[in-house]
């Protein structure tokens, strides 16, 4: 009987201590913060960066109108996409125009500049919205999640043609140079 006693209570001892472990591991990993609240934001995540393939950029419109929301989200969206666009170019041109030997670098690299920007806003013609959601609020008001893409490929087709047509840097630009050097930027995001 003793035995018994000694077995029940050693059983219990253990289980109590495992049932305290695992409820404090429960309760650490469900708590949070005071006054915050888990918010889902829809067309966000992973799958809608940049990757090596794609420029990426997602926003969120507000509005009391259905529709002035959707342009709202799509507008911030691809403000973002430019800028996200500008800004890698801008890196590209001055890595290339630094690894070459131009004479100069200050004019050259003012032309590739100048060439990123407005390639950047004709390209943004082919970008395809790659996620679209609508949601109402409590109070009415209309919101547009939406996220969109460009190709970089296109992106570098449409520079290089650019490129190729200026007078000025046509016998300077070494076109495979440049891609290298695009695409090693863009290799940059799979590492973000």
């Amino acid at each position: 009987m003793k035995r018994v006693t000694s077995t029940l209570i050693l059983g219990l001892t253990v289980l109590a201590i495992a049932a305290t472990g695992c409820r404090s591991k429960k309760e650490v990993s469900e708590d949070k913060p005071r006054g915050e609240e888990l918010v889902t934001v829809y067309c966000s995540g992973p799958e809608y960066f940049t990757n090596r393939e794609f420029f990426r950029a997602n926003a969120i419109g507000e509005s009391m109108d259905q529709m002035t929301a959707k342009r709202k989200a799509m507008s911030a969206a691809r403000e973002e996409l430019a800028n996200n666009m500008e800004t890698t170019m801008s890196v590209v041109v001055d890595d290339h125009v630094q690894s070459t030997e131009y004479n100069n670098k200050e004019e050259i690299t003012e032309v590739f500049n100048s060439l990123a920007r407005t390639s950047t806003r004709q390209t943004l013609r082919g970008v395809r919205t790659i996620c679209e959601k609508q949601t109402r609020t409590a109070e009415g008001r209309y919101k547009t999640y939406i996220a969109v893409e460009l190709s970089a490929d296109d992106l570098l087709t449409d520079y290089n043609e650019r490129l190729s047509n200026d007078e000025r840097i046509r016998a300077e630009y070494n076109y495979d140079r440049f891609k290298e050097t695009f695409e090693k930027e863009m290799q940059q995001y799979e590492n973000r």
